[in-house]
């Protein structure tokens, strides 16, 4: 008999040892969305610090070119994958809204966020289970791929528009970023630390997914694939 599964909404007890959680466009966007940001982060690193001086004529390599398409490419797939992942949200389930709100106005929320710190902490014996984030989760999830995400996008963008030129339409749509950092290098200061941010968040996030997959006793890595939360009974081991 399955006990204490909670949906971190509603906070509603269900019952049943496999539910469908994570639809096909919300766990092709997560994949998708660690792809990008993977391949942002390694170009983003060899962008800020350049690998050295190719020997031989200029024309005749293409190396920190190549980089730099890389980066771009996969900033604007990343942009666009963000944009679906929000109207996905008007059809989707109710989990596949989550990571673009917190419920501040809910005291359960509140102590779920609490009582989560705490089981991460190792000072509770007995997790909790959710069925789509556990508050903390969720407050991570809004701050990085929500919040962070578009910050990160439309630094990107305004950084990209300085080659672009002032005509172009990412000038006209995200220019109003040196408006507030009027020093372009204060804005690529600012971009490749958001970097560095989201490398340790990214280490985080796959250290916690590994740790409830164990100690929770509930899947975690297999749901993003999947989409099914599985749990299983304490008596099971």
């Amino acid at each position: 008999m399955l006990t204490g599964v909670m949906d971190a909404t509603d906070d509603v007890i269900v019952a049943g040892p496999s539910i469908y959680v994570y639809e096909a466009p919300v766990r092709l966007w997560h994949w998708g969305n660690a792809l990008c940001i993977t391949i942002l982060a390694v170009t983003g690193y060899f962008i800020g610090s350049p690998p050295p001086t190719m020997p031989g004529e200029a024309s005749g390599s293409f190396l920190f070119g190549y980089i730099r398409f890389a980066h771009f490419a996969a900033g604007q797939v990343l942009a666009v994958a963000f944009l679906a992942r929000i109207l996905w949200t008007f059809w989707g389930n109710k989990y596949s809204r989550q990571i673009f709100y917190l419920p501040v106005w809910e005291k359960a929320w509140w102590k779920g966020v609490i009582r989560e710190a705490r089981w991460y902490l190792f000072l509770e014996k007995e997790p909790y289970k959710y069925i789509g984030h556990n508050p903390l989760a969720h407050t991570a999830m809004f701050a990085m791929f929500t919040l962070f995400n578009l910050g990160m996008i439309i630094t990107g963008f305004a950084l990209y528009s300085e080659g672009a030129g002032r005509d172009s339409w990412q000038a006209k749509v995200f220019g109003w970023v040196f408006d507030i950092w009027p020093n372009s290098q204060d804005v690529h200061t600012l971009h490749h630390l958001g970097m560095w941010v989201i490398v340790i968040f990214a280490i985080v996030h796959i250290y916690a997914a590994v740790r409830e997959d164990i100690m929770s006793r509930q899947t975690m890595i297999s749901t993003m694939i999947s989409g099914e939360r599985q749990f299983r009974d304490e008596r099971e081991g």
